[in-house]
Protein backbone atom coordinates (compact mmCIF):
# COMPACT_ATOMS: atom_id res chain seq x y z
CA UNK A 1 0.00 0.00 0.00
CA UNK A 2 2.82 2.40 0.83
CA UNK A 3 4.67 1.40 -2.32
CA UNK A 4 1.70 2.19 -4.52
CA UNK A 5 1.33 5.54 -2.83
CA UNK A 6 4.91 6.50 -3.61
CA UNK A 7 4.53 5.47 -7.26
CA UNK A 8 1.43 7.61 -7.55
CA UNK A 9 3.35 10.56 -6.14
CA UNK A 10 6.33 10.29 -8.56
CA UNK A 11 4.45 9.29 -11.72
CA UNK A 12 3.29 12.86 -12.57
CA UNK A 13 6.83 14.15 -12.07
CA UNK A 14 8.23 11.44 -14.38
CA UNK A 15 5.68 12.20 -17.10
CA UNK A 16 6.48 15.91 -16.87
CA UNK A 17 10.18 15.23 -17.35
CA UNK A 18 9.44 13.10 -20.41
CA UNK A 19 7.49 15.98 -21.91
CA UNK A 20 10.34 18.43 -21.31
CA UNK A 21 12.96 16.25 -22.98
CA UNK A 22 12.21 16.34 -26.75
CA UNK A 23 13.67 14.14 -29.48
CA UNK A 24 17.39 14.82 -30.26
CA UNK A 25 18.81 15.50 -33.77
CA UNK A 26 22.39 14.87 -34.85
CA UNK A 27 24.52 17.25 -36.98
CA UNK A 28 23.84 17.08 -40.72
CA UNK A 29 26.30 15.49 -43.15
CA UNK A 30 27.32 18.93 -44.45
CA UNK A 31 28.12 20.01 -40.91
CA UNK A 32 30.26 16.93 -40.32
CA UNK A 33 32.24 17.68 -43.51
CA UNK A 34 32.82 21.25 -42.35
CA UNK A 35 34.10 20.07 -38.97
CA UNK A 36 36.99 18.44 -40.84
CA UNK A 37 38.10 21.97 -41.84
CA UNK A 38 37.99 23.06 -38.22
CA UNK A 39 40.08 20.01 -37.24
CA UNK A 40 42.62 20.72 -40.01
CA UNK A 41 43.44 24.18 -38.63
CA UNK A 42 45.81 24.82 -35.73
CA UNK A 43 43.64 25.24 -32.67
CA UNK A 44 45.38 28.42 -31.50
CA UNK A 45 44.21 30.24 -34.60
CA UNK A 46 40.91 28.37 -34.86
CA UNK A 47 39.65 29.64 -31.51
CA UNK A 48 38.90 33.10 -32.88
CA UNK A 49 37.15 31.93 -36.07
CA UNK A 50 35.30 28.74 -35.22
CA UNK A 51 33.82 29.83 -31.90
CA UNK A 52 30.26 28.92 -32.92
CA UNK A 53 31.10 25.82 -34.96
CA UNK A 54 29.44 23.41 -32.53
CA UNK A 55 28.99 19.72 -33.25
CA UNK A 56 25.85 19.72 -31.08
CA UNK A 57 24.03 21.85 -33.64
CA UNK A 58 21.69 20.17 -36.06
CA UNK A 59 22.74 22.38 -38.99
CA UNK A 60 25.86 24.46 -39.81
CA UNK A 61 23.88 27.24 -41.48
CA UNK A 62 24.36 29.64 -38.55
CA UNK A 63 28.11 29.09 -38.32
CA UNK A 64 30.53 31.92 -39.09
CA UNK A 65 31.44 32.08 -42.79
CA UNK A 66 28.87 29.49 -43.92
CA UNK A 67 26.07 30.14 -46.41
CA UNK A 68 23.15 27.76 -46.96
CA UNK A 69 20.29 27.51 -49.41
CA UNK A 70 17.19 25.38 -49.84
CA UNK A 71 17.65 23.06 -52.78
CA UNK A 72 15.16 20.81 -54.49
CA UNK A 73 15.21 17.21 -53.36
CA UNK A 74 16.50 18.01 -49.87
CA UNK A 75 14.40 18.63 -46.77
CA UNK A 76 17.17 20.60 -45.04
CA UNK A 77 19.15 23.65 -46.27
CA UNK A 78 22.47 22.69 -47.85
CA UNK A 79 25.86 24.43 -47.65
CA UNK A 80 26.56 26.48 -50.81
CA UNK A 81 29.32 28.84 -49.64
CA UNK A 82 32.42 28.94 -47.42
CA UNK A 83 33.98 32.34 -46.79
CA UNK A 84 36.75 32.34 -44.17
CA UNK A 85 39.20 34.90 -45.53
CA UNK A 86 41.93 36.92 -43.84
CA UNK A 87 41.81 34.95 -40.61
CA UNK A 88 45.54 34.09 -40.51
CA UNK A 89 44.57 30.43 -40.23
CA UNK A 90 47.34 27.84 -40.47
CA UNK A 91 46.46 24.36 -41.60
CA UNK A 92 45.73 22.19 -44.65
CA UNK A 93 42.70 21.86 -46.90
CA UNK A 94 40.88 18.60 -46.01
CA UNK A 95 39.63 16.28 -48.74
CA UNK A 96 36.27 15.95 -46.95
CA UNK A 97 35.22 19.31 -48.41
CA UNK A 98 34.71 17.46 -51.68
CA UNK A 99 31.61 15.78 -50.20
CA UNK A 100 29.77 19.13 -50.13
CA UNK A 101 27.95 18.36 -53.36
CA UNK A 102 26.05 21.68 -53.38
CA UNK A 103 29.07 23.87 -52.56
CA UNK A 104 29.34 26.67 -55.13
CA UNK A 105 31.92 29.08 -53.77
CA UNK A 106 34.89 28.63 -51.43
CA UNK A 107 37.01 31.59 -50.33
CA UNK A 108 39.99 30.95 -48.04
CA UNK A 109 42.28 33.75 -49.26
CA UNK A 110 44.62 35.66 -46.99
CA UNK A 111 45.41 32.79 -44.63
CA UNK A 112 48.38 30.45 -44.23
CA UNK A 113 47.07 27.17 -45.60
CA UNK A 114 49.86 24.87 -46.76
CA UNK A 115 50.19 21.57 -48.60
CA UNK A 116 48.71 20.59 -51.95
CA UNK A 117 45.20 20.80 -53.31
CA UNK A 118 43.43 17.49 -52.57
CA UNK A 119 42.18 15.83 -55.73
CA UNK A 120 38.97 14.88 -53.89
CA UNK A 121 38.05 18.57 -53.57
CA UNK A 122 36.98 18.53 -57.21
CA UNK A 123 34.25 15.99 -56.45
CA UNK A 124 32.19 18.99 -55.30
CA UNK A 125 30.91 19.36 -58.85
CA UNK A 126 28.77 22.43 -58.12
CA UNK A 127 31.87 24.56 -57.44
CA UNK A 128 32.14 27.57 -59.74
CA UNK A 129 34.50 29.85 -57.75
CA UNK A 130 37.73 28.95 -55.91
CA UNK A 131 39.64 31.78 -54.20
CA UNK A 132 42.77 30.47 -52.46
CA UNK A 133 45.12 33.39 -53.19
CA UNK A 134 47.49 34.69 -50.53
CA UNK A 135 48.30 31.36 -48.83
CA UNK A 136 51.28 28.99 -48.87
CA UNK A 137 49.82 26.18 -50.95
CA UNK A 138 52.30 24.11 -52.96
CA UNK A 139 52.53 21.18 -55.33
CA UNK A 140 51.25 21.06 -58.88
CA UNK A 141 47.94 22.23 -60.29
CA UNK A 142 45.84 19.03 -60.55
CA UNK A 143 44.63 18.37 -64.12
CA UNK A 144 41.43 17.01 -62.57
CA UNK A 145 40.43 20.55 -61.63
CA UNK A 146 38.44 20.69 -64.86
CA UNK A 147 36.21 17.91 -63.59
CA UNK A 148 34.29 20.89 -62.25
CA UNK A 149 31.92 21.53 -65.17
CA UNK A 150 30.79 24.93 -63.84
CA UNK A 151 34.20 26.35 -62.87
CA UNK A 152 34.27 30.09 -63.67
CA UNK A 153 36.75 31.71 -61.27
CA UNK A 154 40.09 30.19 -60.25
CA UNK A 155 42.45 32.45 -58.28
CA UNK A 156 45.50 30.66 -56.85
CA UNK A 157 47.85 33.65 -56.98
CA UNK A 158 50.50 34.41 -54.37
CA UNK A 159 51.14 30.82 -53.34
CA UNK A 160 54.01 28.37 -53.97
CA UNK A 161 52.61 26.15 -56.72
CA UNK A 162 55.19 24.47 -58.97
CA UNK A 163 55.27 22.37 -62.12
CA UNK A 164 53.76 23.08 -65.52
CA UNK A 165 50.46 24.74 -66.30
CA UNK A 166 48.38 21.74 -67.42
CA UNK A 167 47.03 21.62 -70.95
CA UNK A 168 43.88 20.03 -69.51
CA UNK A 169 42.68 23.56 -68.75
CA UNK A 170 41.21 23.41 -72.26
CA UNK A 171 38.39 21.40 -70.68
CA UNK A 172 37.38 24.27 -68.36
CA UNK A 173 34.97 25.61 -70.98
CA UNK A 174 33.14 27.94 -68.57
CA UNK A 175 36.31 29.49 -67.13
CA UNK A 176 36.13 33.29 -66.92
CA UNK A 177 39.07 34.23 -64.67
CA UNK A 178 42.36 32.32 -64.48
CA UNK A 179 44.79 33.99 -62.07
CA UNK A 180 47.99 32.05 -61.33
CA UNK A 181 50.33 34.99 -60.67
CA UNK A 182 53.12 34.99 -58.08
CA UNK A 183 53.79 31.27 -57.96
CA UNK A 184 56.67 29.08 -59.15
CA UNK A 185 55.20 27.58 -62.31
CA UNK A 186 57.81 26.54 -64.89
CA UNK A 187 57.88 25.38 -68.48
CA UNK A 188 56.08 26.89 -71.43
CA UNK A 189 52.63 28.41 -71.58
CA UNK A 190 50.59 25.58 -73.12
CA UNK A 191 49.58 26.20 -76.72
CA UNK A 192 46.42 25.07 -78.46
CA UNK A 193 44.13 25.41 -75.44
CA UNK A 194 43.10 29.07 -75.48
CA UNK A 195 40.81 29.10 -78.50
CA UNK A 196 38.38 26.84 -76.62
CA UNK A 197 38.16 29.15 -73.58
CA UNK A 198 35.58 31.42 -75.18
CA UNK A 199 34.35 32.85 -71.85
CA UNK A 200 37.76 33.91 -70.47
CA UNK A 201 37.81 37.61 -69.50
CA UNK A 202 40.95 37.70 -67.29
CA UNK A 203 44.30 35.92 -67.65
CA UNK A 204 47.19 36.63 -65.29
CA UNK A 205 50.28 34.39 -65.41
CA UNK A 206 52.73 37.01 -64.16
CA UNK A 207 55.60 36.57 -61.71
CA UNK A 208 56.33 32.91 -62.36
CA UNK A 209 59.26 31.13 -64.02
CA UNK A 210 57.62 30.44 -67.37
CA UNK A 211 59.84 30.25 -70.46
CA UNK A 212 59.49 29.61 -74.16
CA UNK A 213 57.46 31.68 -76.59
CA UNK A 214 54.04 33.29 -76.30
CA UNK A 215 51.43 30.98 -77.90
CA UNK A 216 49.84 32.27 -81.09
CA UNK A 217 46.34 31.20 -80.02
CA UNK A 218 46.30 33.69 -77.14
CA UNK A 219 45.16 36.11 -79.82
CA UNK A 220 41.88 34.17 -80.09
CA UNK A 221 40.69 35.19 -76.60
CA UNK A 222 38.06 37.55 -77.92
CA UNK A 223 36.25 37.80 -74.56
CA UNK A 224 39.37 39.04 -72.78
CA UNK A 225 39.15 42.43 -71.04
CA UNK A 226 41.37 44.47 -68.74
CA UNK A 227 45.00 43.35 -68.86
CA UNK A 228 46.72 40.35 -70.42
CA UNK A 229 49.49 39.97 -67.85
CA UNK A 230 52.52 37.79 -68.71
CA UNK A 231 55.10 40.00 -66.99
CA UNK A 232 58.05 38.94 -64.83
CA UNK A 233 58.73 35.58 -66.46
CA UNK A 234 61.45 34.26 -68.78
CA UNK A 235 59.47 34.32 -72.02
CA UNK A 236 61.52 34.64 -75.21
CA UNK A 237 61.11 34.95 -78.94
CA UNK A 238 59.03 37.42 -80.90
CA UNK A 239 55.69 38.82 -79.80
CA UNK A 240 53.08 37.08 -81.97
CA UNK A 241 51.20 39.41 -84.29
CA UNK A 242 48.02 37.51 -83.43
CA UNK A 243 47.82 39.45 -80.14
CA UNK A 244 46.80 42.40 -82.26
CA UNK A 245 43.50 40.57 -82.85
CA UNK A 246 42.54 40.98 -79.19
CA UNK A 247 39.93 43.65 -78.34
CA UNK A 248 41.17 47.22 -78.65
CA UNK A 249 40.51 47.84 -74.94
CA UNK A 250 43.08 45.23 -73.87
CA UNK A 251 46.21 46.37 -72.05
CA UNK A 252 49.35 44.26 -72.44
CA UNK A 253 51.83 43.72 -69.61
CA UNK A 254 54.86 41.93 -71.03
CA UNK A 255 57.49 43.58 -68.84
CA UNK A 256 60.61 41.85 -67.53
CA UNK A 257 60.95 39.01 -70.02
CA UNK A 258 63.47 38.12 -72.74
CA UNK A 259 61.30 38.96 -75.74
CA UNK A 260 63.04 40.10 -78.92
CA UNK A 261 62.38 41.57 -82.33
CA UNK A 262 60.10 44.36 -83.47
CA UNK A 263 56.87 45.10 -81.65
CA UNK A 264 53.96 44.51 -84.07
CA UNK A 265 52.06 47.63 -85.12
CA UNK A 266 48.65 46.14 -85.90
CA UNK A 267 45.33 46.13 -84.10
CA UNK A 268 45.40 46.45 -80.32
CA UNK A 269 49.19 47.08 -80.32
CA UNK A 270 48.45 50.66 -81.40
CA UNK A 271 46.90 51.38 -77.98
CA UNK A 272 49.85 50.20 -75.88
CA UNK A 273 52.28 52.47 -74.06
CA UNK A 274 56.01 51.80 -73.56
CA UNK A 275 55.45 50.54 -70.01
CA UNK A 276 53.87 47.37 -71.42
CA UNK A 277 57.24 46.32 -72.91
CA UNK A 278 59.83 47.60 -70.42
CA UNK A 279 62.86 45.48 -69.51
CA UNK A 280 62.93 43.38 -72.67
CA UNK A 281 66.40 44.43 -73.87
CA UNK A 282 66.04 42.92 -77.34
CA UNK A 283 62.66 44.45 -78.18
CA UNK A 284 62.53 47.41 -80.54
CA UNK A 285 60.08 49.66 -82.33
CA UNK A 286 57.18 51.86 -81.27
CA UNK A 287 56.39 52.71 -78.51
CA UNK A 288 59.93 52.03 -77.22
CA UNK A 289 62.84 54.39 -77.84
CA UNK A 290 64.90 51.67 -79.51
CA UNK A 291 64.79 51.75 -83.30
CA UNK A 292 65.04 48.37 -84.99
CA UNK A 293 67.58 49.48 -87.64
CA UNK A 294 70.16 51.29 -85.55
CA UNK A 295 73.59 50.89 -87.18
CA UNK A 296 75.17 53.90 -85.54
CA UNK A 297 77.50 51.77 -83.49
CA UNK A 298 79.02 49.86 -86.42
CA UNK A 299 82.11 52.08 -87.02
CA UNK A 300 83.06 51.94 -83.35
CA UNK A 301 82.48 48.18 -83.28
CA UNK A 302 84.64 47.68 -86.38
CA UNK A 303 87.42 49.73 -84.84
CA UNK A 304 87.23 47.71 -81.65
CA UNK A 305 87.43 44.48 -83.64
CA UNK A 306 90.52 45.71 -85.50
CA UNK A 307 92.20 46.68 -82.25
CA UNK A 308 91.27 43.35 -80.71
CA UNK A 309 92.66 41.40 -83.67
CA UNK A 310 95.82 43.50 -83.71
CA UNK A 311 96.44 42.77 -80.05
CA UNK A 312 95.79 39.06 -80.54
CA UNK A 313 98.16 38.86 -83.50
CA UNK A 314 100.81 40.86 -81.68
CA UNK A 315 100.89 38.23 -78.96
CA UNK A 316 101.40 35.54 -81.61
CA UNK A 317 104.49 37.32 -82.92
CA UNK A 318 103.78 38.65 -86.44
CA UNK A 319 106.42 39.92 -88.83
CA UNK A 320 107.01 43.69 -89.03
CA UNK A 321 105.28 44.06 -92.44
CA UNK A 322 101.97 42.69 -91.15
CA UNK A 323 102.20 44.86 -88.04
CA UNK A 324 102.64 47.96 -90.25
CA UNK A 325 99.57 47.03 -92.31
CA UNK A 326 97.46 46.50 -89.20
CA UNK A 327 98.62 49.82 -87.76
CA UNK A 328 97.74 51.60 -91.00
CA UNK A 329 94.27 50.01 -90.99
CA UNK A 330 93.76 51.15 -87.39
CA UNK A 331 94.80 54.68 -88.25
CA UNK A 332 92.49 54.74 -91.28
CA UNK A 333 89.52 53.53 -89.21
CA UNK A 334 90.16 56.17 -86.54
CA UNK A 335 90.48 58.84 -89.24
CA UNK A 336 87.17 57.82 -90.82
CA UNK A 337 85.39 57.95 -87.48
CA UNK A 338 86.93 61.35 -86.83
CA UNK A 339 85.79 62.71 -90.19
CA UNK A 340 82.26 61.44 -89.57
CA UNK A 341 82.16 63.16 -86.18
CA UNK A 342 83.45 66.42 -87.66
CA UNK A 343 80.87 66.25 -90.46
CA UNK A 344 77.96 65.79 -88.08
CA UNK A 345 79.29 68.52 -85.79
CA UNK A 346 79.34 71.12 -88.58
CA UNK A 347 76.03 69.90 -89.99
CA UNK A 348 74.39 70.30 -86.60
CA UNK A 349 75.92 73.73 -86.20
CA UNK A 350 74.59 74.81 -89.59
CA UNK A 351 71.13 73.44 -88.82
CA UNK A 352 71.01 75.18 -85.46
CA UNK A 353 71.84 78.50 -87.17
CA UNK A 354 69.32 78.00 -89.97
CA UNK A 355 66.44 79.30 -87.90
CA UNK A 356 66.11 81.25 -84.71
CA UNK A 357 63.63 80.30 -82.02
CA UNK A 358 64.84 82.67 -79.39
CA UNK A 359 61.99 85.13 -79.74
CA UNK A 360 60.20 85.30 -76.40
CA UNK A 361 56.59 84.95 -77.50
CA UNK A 362 54.21 84.22 -74.66
CA UNK A 363 51.52 81.67 -75.32
CA UNK A 364 48.54 83.75 -74.41
CA UNK A 365 49.51 87.08 -75.91
CA UNK A 366 47.50 86.35 -79.12
CA UNK A 367 50.34 87.84 -81.16
CA UNK A 368 50.81 86.74 -84.75
CA UNK A 369 54.40 86.06 -85.58
CA UNK A 370 56.74 83.85 -87.50
CA UNK A 371 57.49 80.44 -86.05
CA UNK A 372 60.61 78.87 -87.41
CA UNK A 373 61.10 75.26 -88.47
CA UNK A 374 62.19 74.29 -84.93
CA UNK A 375 58.59 73.90 -83.80
CA UNK A 376 57.67 71.64 -86.66
CA UNK A 377 60.86 69.66 -86.16
CA UNK A 378 60.35 69.60 -82.40
CA UNK A 379 57.33 67.28 -82.55
CA UNK A 380 58.62 64.28 -84.52
CA UNK A 381 56.40 62.40 -86.88
CA UNK A 382 57.95 59.05 -85.99
CA UNK A 383 56.35 57.44 -82.95
CA UNK A 384 59.18 57.43 -80.44
CA UNK A 385 60.07 58.91 -77.10
CA UNK A 386 62.25 61.98 -77.73
CA UNK A 387 64.05 64.87 -76.13
CA UNK A 388 64.58 67.83 -78.42
CA UNK A 389 66.22 71.22 -78.35
CA UNK A 390 66.05 74.16 -80.77
CA UNK A 391 66.94 72.87 -84.20
CA UNK A 392 68.31 69.58 -82.90
CA UNK A 393 65.91 67.60 -85.08
CA UNK A 394 65.93 69.96 -88.03
CA UNK A 395 65.75 67.17 -90.58
CA UNK A 396 63.37 64.87 -88.79
CA UNK A 397 60.09 66.76 -88.55
CA UNK A 398 57.23 67.34 -90.87
CA UNK A 399 57.89 69.92 -93.50
CA UNK A 400 61.64 69.70 -93.08
CA UNK A 401 62.14 69.61 -96.81
CA UNK A 402 61.16 73.22 -97.11
CA UNK A 403 64.40 74.31 -95.52
CA UNK A 404 62.70 76.99 -93.49
CA UNK A 405 59.39 78.76 -93.25
CA UNK A 406 60.03 81.74 -95.42
CA UNK A 407 56.96 83.91 -95.22
CA UNK A 408 54.75 81.37 -93.45
CA UNK A 409 53.05 82.72 -90.38
CA UNK A 410 51.60 80.91 -87.39
CA UNK A 411 49.42 82.04 -84.55
CA UNK A 412 49.53 81.05 -80.88
CA UNK A 413 46.20 81.64 -79.18
CA UNK A 414 45.43 81.06 -75.50
CA UNK A 415 41.96 79.87 -74.60
CA UNK A 416 42.71 80.32 -70.91
CA UNK A 417 44.19 83.80 -70.45
CA UNK A 418 45.78 82.86 -67.15
CA UNK A 419 47.73 80.01 -68.71
CA UNK A 420 50.90 81.51 -70.18
CA UNK A 421 54.42 80.32 -70.85
CA UNK A 422 57.34 81.16 -73.09
CA UNK A 423 57.36 79.62 -76.54
CA UNK A 424 60.95 78.49 -75.94
CA UNK A 425 59.67 76.34 -73.07
CA UNK A 426 57.53 74.37 -75.50
CA UNK A 427 60.34 74.06 -78.04
CA UNK A 428 62.98 72.91 -75.55
CA UNK A 429 60.79 70.66 -73.39
CA UNK A 430 61.00 66.89 -73.32
CA UNK A 431 58.21 65.15 -75.22
CA UNK A 432 56.90 61.66 -74.69
CA UNK A 433 54.48 59.92 -77.07
CA UNK A 434 51.26 58.96 -75.29
CA UNK A 435 49.46 57.48 -78.27
CA UNK A 436 48.33 57.92 -81.82
CA UNK A 437 45.06 57.70 -83.72
CA UNK A 438 43.45 58.90 -86.90
CA UNK A 439 43.28 62.37 -85.32
CA UNK A 440 47.05 62.63 -84.87
CA UNK A 441 49.73 61.95 -82.27
CA UNK A 442 49.46 63.00 -78.60
CA UNK A 443 52.59 63.97 -76.64
CA UNK A 444 53.18 64.61 -72.97
CA UNK A 445 55.30 67.76 -72.70
CA UNK A 446 56.83 68.88 -69.40
CA UNK A 447 57.40 72.64 -69.33
CA UNK A 448 60.31 74.37 -67.62
CA UNK A 449 58.26 75.02 -64.48
CA UNK A 450 57.53 71.32 -64.15
CA UNK A 451 53.91 71.60 -65.34
CA UNK A 452 52.96 68.79 -67.77
CA UNK A 453 50.65 69.48 -70.69
CA UNK A 454 49.23 67.28 -73.43
CA UNK A 455 49.96 68.39 -76.99
CA UNK A 456 47.99 66.86 -79.86
CA UNK A 457 49.58 67.31 -83.27
CA UNK A 458 46.87 67.41 -85.95
CA UNK A 459 49.10 67.97 -88.99
CA UNK A 460 48.77 70.52 -91.75
CA UNK A 461 46.50 73.49 -91.27
CA UNK A 462 45.39 74.70 -94.69
CA UNK A 463 44.95 78.43 -95.27
CA UNK A 464 41.29 78.27 -96.25
CA UNK A 465 40.12 76.49 -93.06
CA UNK A 466 41.66 78.74 -90.43
CA UNK A 467 38.48 80.61 -89.48
CA UNK A 468 36.47 77.39 -89.27
CA UNK A 469 39.15 75.73 -87.13
CA UNK A 470 39.51 78.75 -84.82
CA UNK A 471 35.74 79.01 -84.32
CA UNK A 472 35.45 75.34 -83.39
CA UNK A 473 38.38 75.49 -80.98
CA UNK A 474 37.02 78.64 -79.29
CA UNK A 475 33.68 76.88 -78.82
CA UNK A 476 35.37 73.82 -77.32
CA UNK A 477 37.42 76.06 -75.03
CA UNK A 478 34.27 77.49 -73.48
CA UNK A 479 33.10 74.07 -72.28
CA UNK A 480 33.83 73.68 -68.58
CA UNK A 481 33.03 70.45 -66.78
CA UNK A 482 34.99 68.46 -64.17
CA UNK A 483 34.87 65.34 -66.37
CA UNK A 484 35.95 67.03 -69.61
CA UNK A 485 39.58 67.71 -70.46
CA UNK A 486 40.24 71.45 -70.52
CA UNK A 487 41.73 73.02 -73.65
CA UNK A 488 44.33 75.69 -72.77
CA UNK A 489 45.66 76.95 -76.10
CA UNK A 490 46.17 76.16 -79.76
CA UNK A 491 48.72 76.87 -82.46
CA UNK A 492 47.88 77.36 -86.15
CA UNK A 493 50.14 77.56 -89.16
CA UNK A 494 49.60 76.60 -92.81
CA UNK A 495 51.48 73.36 -92.29
CA UNK A 496 50.91 72.68 -88.56
CA UNK A 497 48.06 72.45 -86.03
CA UNK A 498 48.66 71.89 -82.31
CA UNK A 499 46.14 71.63 -79.45
CA UNK A 500 47.51 72.23 -75.94
CA UNK A 501 45.44 70.94 -73.01
CA UNK A 502 45.78 69.74 -69.44
CA UNK A 503 47.65 66.47 -68.91
CA UNK A 504 45.67 63.96 -66.86
CA UNK A 505 47.67 61.10 -65.34
CA UNK A 506 46.47 57.68 -64.08
CA UNK A 507 45.81 55.96 -67.37
CA UNK A 508 43.23 56.58 -70.07
CA UNK A 509 39.46 56.93 -70.34
CA UNK A 510 38.96 53.17 -70.45
CA UNK A 511 40.77 52.60 -67.15
CA UNK A 512 38.96 55.52 -65.54
CA UNK A 513 35.54 54.19 -66.53
CA UNK A 514 36.45 50.77 -65.14
CA UNK A 515 37.79 52.23 -61.91
CA UNK A 516 41.29 50.90 -62.61
CA UNK A 517 44.09 53.39 -62.04
CA UNK A 518 47.54 51.98 -62.90
CA UNK A 519 50.58 53.13 -61.00
CA UNK A 520 53.44 54.54 -63.13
Amino acid sequence: MKLNLKLNQFLPIFLFLLQCVGPTRSLSSDGLSLLSLKSAVDQAAAASVFTNWNDNDSTPCQWTGISCMNVSGSSDPRVVGINIAGGNLRGYIPSELGTLVYLRRINLHGNNFYGSLPDQLFNATSLHSIFFYGNNLSGSLPPSICRLPRLQNLDLSNNSFTGHIPGDLRNCRQLQRLILAENKFTGEIPAGIWSGLTELVQLDLSSNQLDGSIPEDLGELQSLSGTLNLSFNHLSGKIPKSLGNLPMTINFDLRNNNLSGEIPQTGSFANQGPRAFHNNPMLCGFPLRRACNDNSSEPASSTQNLIRNSERNRRKGLNPGVIVLISAADAAAVAIVGLILVYFYWKRKDDSNSCSCTGKTKLGSNERGKLCHCLRGGFPSNDSEVDWENGSRGGGGRGSSSGGVGGEEGELVAIDKGFTFELDELLKASAYVLGKSGLGIVYKVVLGNGVPVAVRRLGEGGEQRYKEFAAEIQAIGKVKHPNILRLRAYYWAPDEKLLISDFISNGNLTTALRGEFPVF
